[in-house]
């Protein structure tokens, strides 16, 4: 069993955007797509950028993934497996992530 930590309030990420998290001395970018009823948390590292950015990228639907699109190089990576979509031997970590009374928590 994962324990979870709080990370914000539900109202401090804007619909379609994503925020940057410390989850045990982890960069964590946590989603809120439009597009779904779910909330996603990916790592922020961009493997291929070589930076902390992913928080800040687009999301967008890609071959029916819902995606986000690296701020960098533009590469999308799957929100719910952390997959590139331009490159298959590339990927980030996925967390789990849950909201309880309007509060993301994210498995640390």
């Amino acid at each position: 069993m994962s324990e979870f930590i709080k990370v914000c309030n539900l109202k401090d990420i804007d619909p379609d955007t994503g925020v940057c998290a410390l989850v045990n001395g982890k960069q964590v970018a946590v989603f809120r797509p439009v597009a779904s009823e779910s909330l996603y948390a990916i790592g922020n590292f961009d493997p291929i950028g070589k930076a902390n950015v992913l928080s800040r990228g687009l999301i967008a639907d890609v071959k029916g993934y819902l995606t986000v699109a690296s701020p960098l190089y533009k590469q999308h990576y799957v929100l719910a497996s952390g997959k590139c979509l331009e490159d298959e031997t590339v990927s980030v970590p996925t967390y789990q992530v849950k909201v309880e009374n309007e509060q993301v928590w994210v498995a640390a």
